[in-house]
């Protein structure tokens, strides 16, 4: 048995992507892998999602503060006195929980209302044209 060289292992690779990338069915399969566009493209209507999104964790911030002040006052009367530990570690993990869980719902809710999430090309859906 004669073993190929490598060098003609690169002409017959070289070969196939030559003679088979022009085929209508690749060409094809490339047009449907291309993005489409999304409002968020339009920078204008970008600045105006951001601006509220930013307005939004202003307000969900605010929101976090009040949660953590709520729990260490629920455990305050709970439990009583605090250890400065507990308190340090109840404020950051309750501020971080509520602003993260906010902030990633806040990215749903732009990539939903910008119509970002309607320009995704998903090539398992059986209603596509």
């Amino acid at each position: 048995m004669v073993i190929p060289r490598p060098s003609s292992f690169a002409w017959l690779i070289e070969s196939i992507y030559i003679v088979h990338l022009d085929d209508p069915m690749i060409r094809a399969q490339v047009k449907d892998m291309e993005p489409t566009k999304s409002a968020l493209d339009d920078p204008d209507y970008a600045h105006f999602a951001w601006r509220r999104y930013r307005m939004l964790m202003k307000w969900m911030a605010l929101a976090s503060l009040c949660a953590t002040a709520g729990g260490l006052f629920f455990l305050e009367t709970l439990i009583g006195a605090i250890p400065i530990h507990m308190m340090i570690a109840t404020a950051a993990g309750v501020f971080v929980s509520v602003l993260l869980a906010s902030a990633l719902m806040g990215l749903v809710f732009l990539s939903s209302g910008s119509g970002h999430d309607g320009s995704v090309h998903d090539p398992l859906d059986d209603d596509a044209e």
